[in-house]
């Protein structure tokens, strides 16, 4: 019991312990309602290290979690090895790396996996996306990246991977712009998206009202209301 608490407390371990603690209060704000699991959303772009397609917190949840059991293992064991001085100092940076590396891995391999259980073209649920209005909550969407919140029929609002044609001539789609799911690209679990313009439909003109009212004299002439003394 005294390996395993010197192993969370101690080099490398306690920089994944101090991660796993702010995982924990946040899951337990999002648990009461405090913050949403997608608040990170519009900050970060997971795309650029290869772990796009979840929300920013259960990325990072996850990471932290494989990369802390790893270094807690990792940890036990060095100390039972009666390494001492630069030998154990190294194989703690080490460790490090590789609880690092390790985390990386895991959360790659979820997400696939994820990503292949997404809904496919045939799926119900994907077709019933088709045509939705979403907005965009990434910085830009493009070829290769792009997310987009969308409200499901139910009431729900989801998250989706969106991608952008790039022979679109239409205006590029940012942060908070209005995009039209228009097809959905079950091979890489993403739809594809363009502008979308809301308009006011047209309808008839109202009827004109005269600037002041009016009441009808015996003779059959209308003459304008006037208040008199």
């Amino acid at each position: 019991m005294g390996e395993l608490f010197g192993a969370v407390v101690g080099f490398p371990g306690v920089v994944f312990t101090s991660a796993l603690a702010v995982v924990v209060c946040f899951w337990l704000l999002v648990a009461v309602g405090v913050t949403r699991t997608d608040c990170f959303d519009e900050d970060a772009d997971l795309d650029v290290v290869g772990l796009g397609g979840v929300p920013v917190s259960v990325a990072a949840s996850l990471f932290t979690l494989a990369g802390w059991a790893t270094g807690v293992a990792g940890s036990a064991a060095t100390a039972r090895a009666g390494l001492t001085g630069m030998a154990h100092a190294a194989v703690d940076l080490g460790l490090l790396l590789a609880s690092a590396c390790v985390g990386w891995g895991a959360t790659r391999v979820l997400v696939r996996v994820r990503a292949r259980r997404s809904p496919g073209a045939s799926d119900p649920i994907a077709l019933a996306l088709l045509g939705s209005v979403g907005t965009v909550r990434t910085d830009g969407v493009g070829v290769d990246s792009g997310q987009a919140e969308v409200a499901t029929r139910d009431g729900a609002v989801v998250v989706v991977e969106v991608r952008q044609d790039p022979s679109d001539r239409s205006a590029a789609l940012a942060l908070g712009s209005a995009a039209v799911l228009y097809a959905y690209d079950a091979s890489g679990a993403f739809f594809w998206a363009a502008p979308a313009a809301v308009r006011l439909p047209k309808g008839p003109r109202p009827p004109r009202t005269h600037a002041h009212p009016r009441e009808r004299s015996s003779t059959g002439h209308d003459w304008p209301c006037a208040d008199c003394a």
